[in-house]
């Protein structure tokens, strides 16, 4: 027993160096970091600059609020378009495809997150943007492109490119797990097809939605390229603030203290949901 335990941790010492060194001591170096005094007109903290949580009472102010509001609010809108898009498509590659057809369309949401970065983002702006295809129509029907409500819409569109396919490929495997036969026993029952789906399929698929729902949350908060170039400036998300401080400001303890910030924001949102999970399943 005593050497299967010192094999296992063999085994895992290499994942647990590589951990420490690219995620841990990066992460560590941070936190430090963002409780150092930051001297204007440098990069960085002062070398033995005294210890600070003024870097933190700085995120209090109300602009601060609005990045983290406006990141937050787009990711989650997104996030919930491509919740909903993805369940009938997932749904029905899972259960109506046949096999040869079912590993195309898998095929094919793979190779969509395949696509250059920056293809997607000026696709998107190529189409939802002021000079794009459908500028056009919006003009007809009097929709202004350069207003801040459609920025934001241009911007969830970019997000759902990344979401959709993700979601799709999570939800597929929930759906494929499902025993077929729930359904049918209820609507041999009478129920309707809408109903049974809704009181067995969406019930029984509850973590893996979880599961679509913290990925994709996950990628519009973290977002840089998209509100970036889509924004046109206007919208920022808080990646492009942590940017803005190490790369233009060369304010490293800002940054470090809104990057910290923001992992405690995701640690928060992760353990909400998943309590919230756990509290469906036990009803």
């Amino acid at each position: 027993m005593i050497d299967d335990k010192k094999s296992q941790i063999l085994l895992l010492l290499p994942v647990i160096i590589v951990f420490s060194v690219l995620f841990a001591l990066p992460l560590f170096t941070i936190l430090i970091e963002s409780f150092h005094e930051y001297e204007p007109g440098r990069i960085g903290s002062v070398e033995g600059a005294p210890l600070t949580i003024e870097n933190y009472m700085e995120l209090t102010h109300p602009v601060y609020f609005d990045y983290f509001l406006q990141t937050y609010a787009i990711a989650f809108y997104s996030t919930i378009i491509s919740i909903i898009s993805s369940f009938p498509i997932a749904y029905y590659i899972a259960r109506n495809c046949s096999p040869g057809t079912k590993k195309a369309a898998i095929s094919a949401m793979v190779g969509l997150l395949f696509l250059s970065h920056l293809v997607r983002i000026y696709a998107t702006l190529l189409t939802f943007g002021s000079a794009g295809i459908l500028a056009p129509v919006m003009s007809y029907v009097g929709v202004n492109t350069n207003s801040s409500w459609y920025i934001d819409v241009t911007i969830v569109a970019g997000l759902l490119q990344y979401t959709i396919p993700i979601s799709v490929l999570v939800l597929i495997g929930t759906i494929q797990s499902l025993n077929p036969r729930l359904n049918e026993a209820a609507q041999s029952l009478g129920a309707s097809v809408f109903t049974s789906h809704l009181t067995i399929t969406l019930p029984l698929c509850i973590r893996g939605i979880v599961g679509a729902f913290l990925v994709s949350m996950t990628l519009g908060v973290s977002a840089f390229a998209i509100p970036w170039i889509l924004g046109k400036g206007r919208v920022l998300f808080i990646s492009n603030l942590i940017y803005s401080r190490f790369s233009e400001v060369g304010n490293l303890p800002s940054g470090s203290a809104v990057s910290i910030t923001m992992i405690i924001l995701a640690m928060i949102m992760v353990f909400l949901v998943s309590r919230m999970t756990s509290l469906v399943d036990r009803t």
